[in-house]
């Protein structure tokens, strides 16, 4: 089993910057990739952002240009920095990992973001 603990989540308004950290535990062999997920009210949870250890990253089309991922495996943590937010970026962002063999898919409790217009 692996727990992911999400930080960073807040208020900010249009335009301003928040930092998402989750750190992993528990029986962490092979986890890869690490990301975050989004769901806004009334909407599917949507991909953000993945990253492979290898360094490959995935992003959403909205976000490409404002957010970056990025992960520490030493720390068997990821980060998403978030810039130049939007109203349309507000929602419950998930940390996800995931396993290959056996396979597995974790996620953490969700942090909310919302942005103020």
């Amino acid at each position: 089993q692996v727990q992911l603990v999400e930080s960073g989540g807040g208020l900010v308004q249009a335009g301003g910057s928040l930092r998402l950290s989750c750190v992993a535990s528990g029986s962490i062999f092979s986890i890869n990739p690490m990301g975050w997920y989004r769901q806004a009210p009334g909407k599917q949870r949507e991909l953000v952002a993945n990253i492979f250890s290898g360094g490959t990253t995935n992003y959403a089309d909205s976000v490409k240009g404002r957010f970056t991922i990025s992960r520490d495996n030493a720390k068997n943590a990821v980060y998403l920095q978030m810039n130049s937010l939007k109203p349309e970026d507000t929602a419950v962002y998930y940390c996800n990992a995931a396993r290959s063999a056996p396979f597995a898919v974790y996620w953490g409790q969700g942090t909310q973001v919302t942005v103020s217009s």
